[in-house]
């Protein structure tokens, strides 16, 4: 008698452990995500890397912006290096990549942009696997350097951001914190 009912309290368990597991498996639902990308901005990282020898090698900082991303289809980012097609393809629809940041610095109380080279045309890897489509979220982080030269002066920086996805779905543009970063003249 003691068995059996033993018995059926381990079976009376294994099935109120399975119906609950099937029903937090039901309750599971993709997130939705707007085809056009969506950005948040959620912080700097910011060191300097001291002088090094050779060419290049001045003192500068480093400093990573750090972006929340959602995307309903998963088509964010290239297989890098990017071919030349995919190059054309992004630089016929306006002429920048998967980024578009633009920099802003503080001169006598106005922000003024700055056109830095190296914004000119930016990319960042595939950020799902090749053929997987479907809803993702994580952090992009871009890392920009800025050099301090023989002659350079600080100035409060921000930065108008946005990306785009392969089929060029243009995200929604955010605006950064301020940083004083160092510029060379």
């Amino acid at each position: 008698m003691k068995n059996a009912n033993t018995s059926k309290q381990a079976v009376l368990a294994s099935s109120i452990s399975l119906l609950l597991s099937l029903s937090m498996v039901s309750c599971f639902q993709e997130p939705t995500y707007s085809k056009f990308p969506q950005i948040n901005f959620k912080g700097f990282s910011r060191y300097t890397l001291q002088a090094g020898s050779g060419v290049g090698q001045s003192k500068r900082d480093s400093l990573v912006i750090t972006l929340g991303f959602t995307d309903s289809d998963g088509d964010l980012g290239n297989t890098l290096p990017l071919t030349s097609s995919e190059s054309d393809y992004y630089q016929q629809a306006g002429g920048w990549g998967n980024y578009k940041i633009r920099t802003f610095r503080l001169e006598k109380n106005q922000y003024k942009e700055q056109v830095l080279p190296i914004n000119n045309f930016l990319t960042f890897p595939r950020l799902s696997r090749e053929g997987k489509t479907g809803p993702i979220e994580g952090d992009l982080e871009l890392e920009q350097l800025f050099p301090y030269g023989s002659r350079y002066a600080t100035y409060p920086t921000k930065f108008l951001i946005q990306i785009r996805d392969r089929a060029l779905n243009i995200s929604n543009e955010i605006e950064t914190d301020t940083i004083h970063l160092p510029y060379s003249y």
